[in-house]
Parts: C-alpha cells; structure tokens; sequence
C-alpha cells in the first residue's frame, strides 16, 4: 500500500492491480466482475487490518509449547447496500470470525446526496460501542463520498470508536469530502482514479458497480 496522503492508501500490489483490470473491463460479464470483487475485497481487507491490535500468547503445539500472537477484540463488517455486499463475501473470507451489520443508503442521481433507508444498528447496540470492535465500512466505489461520510457518521452516532473504509475505486473528490468530515478514519483502496465526471461517476473507473454484479444493467 501507498499512502497518497494523510489517512489514505491506494494498493500497489501486482494482484491487486491484475484484478482491477479485469474488473474495469467493459467485456467483464456480471459473475466474473463479482468473482474478482470478491478476489480483490479479500486481498484489500488483509492489507486494511495490518494495525489491528494482537497481544502476545502461549499455545502448544503437537512438538511442544510456543508463543503466537492473538487479534485482541472483533471485527464487523459493514457493507453499504447494495453493491457493498458483493465485498462483503471477500471479507468474511479472510475473517471468518467477522460480524456483519448492514447499512443501506443510495445515491439521489439528481442531488447526488446519499438517502438513508436500512439501519439495524440499535438492535446490536452493545457490539457496537464495544471499545475493542473494529467496525470495516466496505463500498467498491468512493465517488462523490458522500455516502460513505454518512454511513461513518452513522456507526459514529451509534458509537462506533474505531472505524476504517475500504473501497475498490475511489476519486480524489469523494476522498476529500470523507476525510474532510472523518479526518481520523483511514481509507484503504485498490485504486485512486483521475475525477469524477458531470454525472458523479468515476472516470476512468467500472461504471455501476452494484449493476453490473448483479446484472441489472
């Protein structure tokens, strides 16, 4: 990972890089495209989890007594819907043991501002404010950003203490407006892309990244 400023990493890892490729691809039918969202969510959630607390124990092996290191408090994961579940599957692949909570938003095509309509977060309120819960907000695209700034404002209201993005794509303009409401939470994508066109699409970005998973395009 490169961090291209302050709180912000972008994936410089061959595979990584290889998948995007494919993913951008416009031939990409919808079953490959969710297959590589899974394939690159997995490897960006390993990188986005490097800082995770551990603490050092004693385990025995079938040769004799070692220390290892254990991951100290829990993981959810947070897909916004709907294209955050296809990422969702990747991240549970590499934390098995994960929680997930589900935040719905969309996008108004007009105003471009997120509109909220699925937050279950009170009825798992304890996990929530848990000190050592590590809550993993996944979404393919940061656009414009401003759903993604909601959804951590939200787990804030609930209070969420420790928080962290990853996204796919992301573009400087929704960057700048997550970090300029949520300075402290770190952004790990797979790729920081040029700007964001007329319509608050990614270019040179993939296009509707929930259409084409779920081939509703």
């Amino acid at each position: 990972m490169e961090e291209t400023q302050a709180g912000v990493f972008a994936a410089t890892h061959p595979l990584v890089q290889h998948k995007i490729r494919l993913l951008r691809k416009k031939e990409t039918n919808h079953k490959c495209f969710r297959d590589l969202v899974k394939e690159i969510s997995s490897l960006l959630i390993y990188e986005a989890t490097r800082s995770l607390p551990i603490e050092d124990v004693t385990i025995e092996t079938p040769c004799g007594e070692c220390s290892g290191k254990k991951m100290v408090g829990r993981v959810a994961i947070v897909p916004v819907l709907r294209a955050g579940l296809g990422m969702m599957e990747g991240a549970i692949q590499t934390i098995p043991s994960a929680l997930i909570w589900h935040l719905g938003f969309y996008r108004d095509e007009k105003s471009l501002q997120p509109v909220a309509y699925y937050n279950k977060l009170e009825n798992y309120i304890d996990q929530v404010r848990d000190p050592k819960m590590t809550a993993i907000v996944v979404d393919p695209m940061l656009a414009t950003g401003g759903t993604l700034a909601a959804s951590i404002q939200t787990l804030k209201d609930a209070g969420s203490q420790n928080i962290i993005v990853v996204a796919i794509i992301g573009a400087p303009e929704g960057v700048a407006t997550v970090k300029k409401a949520h300075p402290d939470v770190p952004i790990f994508l797979g790729s920081l892309d040029k700007c964001l066109n007329e319509v608050g699409f990614i270019m040179p970005g993939l296009g509707d990244a929930g259409d084409r998973q779920f081939g509703t395009q």
